[in-house]
């Protein structure tokens, strides 16, 4: 029955952004102890879980399609799970499918809350990371260090540590 196989998509959908969800998490930790190979790991991870999430939602449009042309609809209209519910008569199914479709957006809510805190984290890693590269390559090594005001004027000033002439 193609409302069956529509509803068992939208749940593996909703499990497969569990695990991005998981593996956000993991990604998060990753950025706070600075742990790059983990966090490669974990991108790669991610990689593979959005081939996945996309081949799912090709099997969504598919099973939507079969939903429609059961009902008699022969045109190929994009509709989403709201419209869709109301082409469903029995009241347990609605339901059902209403019910998946929170559960989907719950938990991409919280994907979304998770991916903009680690896009925080990878800003601020790039910051610091940025500042550190600004500080060692423009400030000469006579300001970073205390020294007497009369051995200021004597003392060679240097680039820093990286000369960008080079």
């Amino acid at each position: 029955m193609p409302l069956e196989r529509l509803m068992d998509v939208l749940e593996h959908l909703r499990e497969a952004h569990e695990q991005l969800i998981a593996l956000g998490t993991q990604k998060k930790e990753a950025l706070i102890s600075n742990k790059v190979e983990q966090l490669i790991q974990v991108m790669n991870q991610e990689s593979k879980m959005s081939r996945h999430i996309e081949q799912l939602d090709e099997q969504r449009l598919q099973a939507a399609y079969e939903f429609l042309q059961e009902r008699g609809i022969k045109s190929k209209l994009n509709l989403n799970i709201t419209e869709l519910s109301r082409l469903v008569f029995d009241v347990e199914d609605k339901q059902r499918l209403l019910q998946i479709q929170k559960n989907l957006a719950d938990t991409l809510g919280e994907l979304k809350k998770l991916n903009e805190l680690n896009q925080q984290l990878i800003k601020q890693a790039l910051s610091y990371i940025d500042f550190s590269i600004e500080s060692m390559s423009y400030y000469a090594e006579s300001e970073a260090v205390y020294q007497r005001p009369a051995d200021k004027s004597t003392s060679a000033v240097r680039a820093g540590l990286f000369d960008t002439r080079a």
